[in-house]
């Protein structure tokens, strides 16, 4: 049997739509001009290096024909992102769309993975019959951040359920949950909420060899020593990061207000890089 680095080859992607809510978005890694790159972006780069190169002509994008969009935005829950993002990758017809969602849903009190699992999958079978490929992402090991550690067993059912669903339906799966380089403090964003520019290209590249392809680093190589920080150090960080994150993040969910309530999707069609 082929492996996937001859199959994409074979059949390489000219097109990439993500879907999901700020992790896909890219919130924690602000580009230039202020916006946010984030994995999925920095994935589609790594795709559009797998094209064979165009001729040079002026004023053509030196990645070819390949097209991109992402659509995700912070704050969304699994049902709207259906409801918004679903539909919209349908028109698309990309070769390839990247799926993650349920995260919001189950930091929520009550929430049952097993229900949202059911409503995951109808999403799935629904892109399936639509897009190329759907890969699916599962969430991250939460044992080293506060307050969602003691959500770990709520977030382990569910990712158990997405790679059923992602075996049921013949989609590649980005397991977030095997990345021990993300468990490093460093790979996170000052929130601890979101990753951190290295934390979402370690993402990407991650992403890039689920499909067979080369990539230019490992994803899961270890970070360099860093000084150990004294108990007073740490307790000072961590009060400094309730004050700063985790109220206003409360204060939100009591006000059932989201992050994005005013936003909109970065790359809602697929252009060329």
């Amino acid at each position: 049997m082929a492996d996937d680095s001859s199959i994409r080859k074979a059949n390489p992607i000219g097109s990439y739509a993500a879907i999901g809510d700020s992790f896909t978005e890219g919130v924690g890694d602000p580009g230039p001009d202020g916006s946010y790159v984030g994995w999925a972006d920095r994935f589609a780069v790594l795709l559009a290096d797998q094209l064979p190169a165009p001729a040079p002509a002026l004023g053509d994008s030196p990645h070819g024909d390949f097209r991109y969009a992402n659509l995700a935005i912070r704050g969304r829950l699994l049902d709207q992102i259906v409801e918004e993002q679903v539909p919209r990758a349908k028109e698309l017809a990309p070769d390839l769309v990247s799926f993650c969602a349920g995260g919001n849903d189950i930091i929520r009190p009550g929430t049952d993975p097993d229900d949202l699992a059911e409503r995951f999958e109808r999403a799935v079978a629904d892109l399936t019959q639509a897009v190329g490929t759907v890969m699916v992402t599962t969430g991250f090991d939460t044992r080293g951040v506060p307050v969602l550690r003691h959500m770990r067993g709520k977030i382990a059912t569910y990712n158990v359920h997405l790679r059923a669903i992602a075996d049921r339906y013949h989609c590649p799966v980005l397991d977030l949950w095997s990345l021990r380089s993300v468990q490093d403090r460093r790979a996170w964003d000052a929130d601890r909420l979101h990753l951190s520019a290295e934390g979402h290209t370690r993402v990407a590249l991650r992403a890039a060899q689920v499909l067979g392809i080369a990539v230019p680093a490992d994803p899961d190589q270890a970070w360099p020593p860093q000084a150990q920080r004294g108990s007073f150090e740490v307790r000072r960080d961590n009060i400094q990061w309730a004050r700063e994150h985790l109220v206003p993040w409360i204060g939100r969910r009591l006000r059932g207000e989201s992050s994005g309530d005013h936003a909109a999707a970065k790359r809602p069609d697929l252009l060329p890089l």
